[in-house]
């Protein structure tokens, strides 16, 4: 079988969806575009969602580098990548945007 290759663009806006495909991640992200500046605290507190499992949800989003944090002992500072963050939301558009098939032969 031949490998098959995926385009860059491809695979980044892969990683970003896969990051947003939880309903923790998505409301750790509306947490965050809510805020006037880089957030200090424990999201936790703000979100129904234990301490560890919140951890790991940031890991995902800051791995696929929707969001940036930086440890300032004794907290870490979260905020929104917003390189990133517009890169997604033009690759969102674009995928989004494109025509879907009007031929009578498709399954609708």
């Amino acid at each position: 079988m031949a490998d098959k290759k995926y385009t860059d663009e491809q695979e980044q806006i892969a990683r970003f969806a896969k990051a947003m495909g939880h309903p923790a991640r998505m409301a750790i992200l509306q947490f965050l575009l809510r805020q006037e500046t880089c957030f200090f605290g424990d999201i936790h507190e703000e979100l129904p969602i234990a301490k560890a499992t919140v951890s790991q949800h940031l890991k995902e989003l800051k791995e696929a580098g929707l969001i940036q944090g930086e440890i300032e002992a004794p907290k870490v500072k979260y905020c929104i990548n917003k390189e990133n963050w517009a890169l997604a939301q033009k690759m969102f558009a674009g995928f989004f945007g494109q025509q879907v098939c009007k031929k009578e032969s498709c399954c609708c």
